[in-house]
């Protein structure tokens, strides 16, 4: 029995990592509730509320209230339990989801993307490949998708619309959760009797507080109050299984879809609107999926399984047993449910929960925010990282003042849980909705399953759209809020995305001609002096036409020119070993490269005043990799623009480098004492600005390096020590005098506006103002 002897440790290797995953996703499944059960749990507060009052005030029966209950319950199994526990959980993208990721996963599959940036290296990135290893023949539907820019477009404003409603749902969410929270104390004979003005006045103290402390980094807090959540939980898990006791098990029979029949039968019309109240039992549901990157989905569908689920059905059946022998306590039926003794404990927890689950959306807003971004869809904002040991926990101010004041709004003017309820429940099923159509495409383009698998995941269409219908019907009566918000947060959209397509275009269709350039000769026709000149460019491939503006209108231009394109790629994160892609433009002699800086749509760019350092040495690695690779030095290559090499500083070895921390900067060996003086200014007024000095020095001469290597390589330490100058095109996009009204109106007013009153690009790439030249151009666009 030779295999005796390693069946033992195999085996109990085996059990090790069984047990160290089982910890790991137990301890992920108890920070899921600070994260993202915070909306979902807090909901039984307005549920009853908003499905009777105002819809079915003339049909409060115990047998229409036995309906209402079979409604929430089945609307819970099939949606967030079946469909997203299920299915939706398992469409993530290298372990993120949501609305852009599944947009993502598609951009990766097809060819649905609007920028035309794409490069081959980009399917290299380890996080890229996605699906079956063996890919299969285009489908006729994806080739009609792809061959018409329409529906691709139409593809993007859908995505849009869905980025636009969870946008809304953080405005909306803290204002019906905190007012719900907070209602308990005006009810009659458990609360303090506040008045309404009373209560409202608090509640928008609550949300002020909320939102003002955003920027000391209080999504730690979702995760610090993950016991508040847990408590609360099991407190409406017990309030609920003592009211089933205590006033009417026959609920339990209820369960029996037979009841939904009765409840449509009894009420008619009524019991359809009442929908837009029943679908708000699932509120909080698509951020299972959004917030699926923080987690695992096995420990949010663990969470869910095990306590989320079964509490939520035991307090959704506890108060219909309640309603059903106290009719007219719909109004306040949570508070009114709770027994006396327990009344100011639950109420304490439940405010601080609705805290909790309004900090959850207003964090889920900020990374949607940045999604957009990543993917060319948002106006430039200022991310604030609020974490040092947890990745991806931002705060963006512009936002988070937006937010606070439209949800203050949206309370004093509504005032009212059950008119906020219609546009919260409106802004979640659309974004349900959107999830469903994005899953199809998923299902068959990314998991290349038959057509007929994602039209039967389409059936969960036929009861969303349902609920859908009767939610659009409340819009006149509060859910023209969600459509408001949506409308106007994806007109900003689309116009920043409209115009940076056009802007790319542009650059993309006036390139500067190699040709021209390698008559110009190395010297460019100009004066190169000493120095590092950083010339950034959207483009990923080619000259852009400013350069030829820089050449006729600067007298000189540095010895080595770089062309740095920074650019987002469909993917959630780029490992920082594939970041980098470097490659040469021109002959050698012409010292011109470039530099392709890659980030995914999950990515934070982080200012550690590192980026010069890292781009030298990967352009030192380059030099190195092309004299002894053949593919990147082929003499059969005549555009002198081609292939690119992925380039990972960390293994860099073919420079020496000696590095101290030290505010002077590059400039610091400049002979000249006015550049030294401002840059000794600028460091005294930005003192958390302290960048590495580093220097490059040259190995020892040996055989392994050839001599021309060794000269290029020295070239371009000497021009790291003169000094390194961004160079960036400041640009004004206008519409052309032949475009039509509506394009005028979207370059010139809407594009211009949002572009003058965003953060400027050198400082989101974090440019230091003093090393920085501008050049203005004109696009006609």
């Amino acid at each position: 029995m030779p295999m005796e002897p390693e069946s033992g440790p195999s085996t109990s290797r085996n059990h090790s990592q069984f047990f160290l995953n089982l910890s790991r996703n137990l301890l992920l499944a108890y920070q899921s509730f600070g994260v993202v059960y915070g909306g979902l749990s807090t909901s039984p507060l307005y549920v009853y509320r908003s499905v009777f009052v105002r819809n079915l005030h003339d049909f409060e029966t115990p047998e229409v209230i036995f309906g209402a209950f079979s409604l929430i319950f089945w609307t819970l199994t099939l949606i967030p339990f079946l469909k997203y526990v299920f299915f939706v959980l398992s469409a993530d993208d290298n372990g993120e989801g949501g609305t852009i990721a599944l947009y993502s996963l598609l951009c990766r599959h097809a060819k649905f993307s609007l920028l035309p940036n794409q490069q081959a290296a980009d399917e290299e990135l380890s996080s890229y490949k996605y699906g079956p290893s063996q890919p299969s023949s285009p489908s006729p539907l994806k080739r009609f998708l792809e061959k018409h820019k329409k529906l691709r477009t139409s593809l993007l404003i859908v995505v849009l619309l869905g980025a636009s409603m969870v946008i809304g749902d953080g405005v909306i969410t803290p204002a019906i959760s905190v007012i719900s929270a907070v209602s308990g104390l005006r009810v009659q004979g458990v609360g303090l009797e506040l008045t309404h003005g009373s209560v409202l006045l608090l509640a928008c103290v609550i949300l002020i507080g909320l939102f003002a402390l955003q920027h000391t980094g209080t999504q730690r807090v979702a995760i610090v109050f993950a016991p508040i959540v847990i408590l609360w939980l099991i407190s409406i898990f017990g309030i609920g299984l003592y009211n089933i006791i205590h006033w009417n098990p026959k609920i339990v029979y209820a369960l029996s879809p037979h009841y939904i029949v009765k409840f449509f039968r009894e009420t008619g019309g009524a019991g359809w609107l009442s929908l837009g109240g029943v679908l708000l039992s699932i509120t909080g549901t698509e951020a299972m999926f959004a917030d699926l990157g923080h987690f695992t989905a096995f420990s949010i569908r663990l969470a869910f399984t095990a306590v989320v689920y079964p509490c939520l059905v035991i307090q959704y059946m506890g108060q219909a047993a309640y309603l059903s022998k106290n009719i007219t306590s719909v109004p306040d039926s949570f508070y009114k449910s709770i027994p006396e003794p327990v009344f100011w404990p639950v109420f304490i927890i439940a405010t601080l929960a609705s805290v909790v689950g309004s900090q959850a959306i207003i964090s889920a807003t900020f990374s949607i925010v940045k999604q957009c971004h990543a993917l060319g869809c948002f106006p430039r904002v200022k991310i604030v990282h609020t974490s040092k040991h947890m990745f991806g926990q931002i705060y963006i101010p512009e936002i988070n003042w937006i937010l606070m004041v439209l949800t203050l709004l949206i309370a004093v003017g509504f005032q009212d849980t059950t008119l906020i309820g219609n546009a919260y429940g409106l802004a979640c099923m659309t974004v349900m909705f959107i999830t469903t159509f994005l899953m199809a495409l998923v299902i068959a383009f990314v998991w290349q399953k038959s057509i007929l698998y994602a039209t039967l995941f389409l059936l969960f269409w036929f009861i969303e759209g349902i609920f859908l219908s009767a939610a659009i019907i409340k819009v006149p009566h509060g859910g023209w809020v969600s459509l408001l918000l949506a409308s106007v947060f994806m007109i900003v959209m689309y116009v920043w995305h409209y115009g940076t397509r056009k802007k790319y275009n542009h650059d993309l269709h006036n390139k500067v001609s190699l040709r021209w350039l390698l008559g110009l000769g190395p010297s460019l026709g100009i004066v190169r002096v000493p120095g590092i000149g950083l010339i950034y460019s959207e483009l990923a491939t080619g000259v852009p036409s400013i350069f030829s503006h820089f050449v006729t209108n600067l007298p000189a231009f540095h010895n080595v020119l770089v062309f740095v394109c920074v650019k987002h790629v469909p993917v959630p994160f780029v490992l920082p070993e594939e970041r980098f892609l470097i490659g040469r433009i021109c002959p050698r002699p012409y010292r011109m490269y470039r530099c392709i800086v890659r980030y995914g749509y999950k990515d934070i760019q982080r200012d550690d005043g590192n980026f010069e350092n890292q781009l030298i040495q990967s352009i030192a690695e380059f030099i190195q990799m092309e004299a002894v690779e053949p593919q990147f030095s082929s003499s059969e290559n005549t555009s002198f623009d081609g292939r690119m090499a992925v380039i990972s500083t960390r293994s860099n070895a073919t420079l020496i480098v000696s590095d101290q921390l030290d505010s002077t900067g590059s400039i610091q060996s400049s002979k000249s004492l006015m550049l030294q003086r401002l840059r000794s200014e600028y460091d005294d007024e930005n003192p958390q600005v302290r960048r590495r000095q580093v220097r490059f020095q040259l190995p020892p001469p040996g055989p392994s390096m050839d001599g021309a290597v060794r000269d290029e390589l020295l070239q371009l330490i000497q021009a790291k020590e003169a000094g390194v100058a961004y160079i960036m095109g400041h640009s004004y996009v206008k519409a052309r005098r032949s475009s039509s009204y509506l394009k005028k109106l979207v370059i010139d007013i809407g594009y211009s506006f949002l572009r003058k009153n965003c953060r400027g690009p050198a400082v989101a790439l974090h440019i230091p103002h003093i090393s920085l030249i501008e050049v203005g151009m004109i696009y006609y666009v």
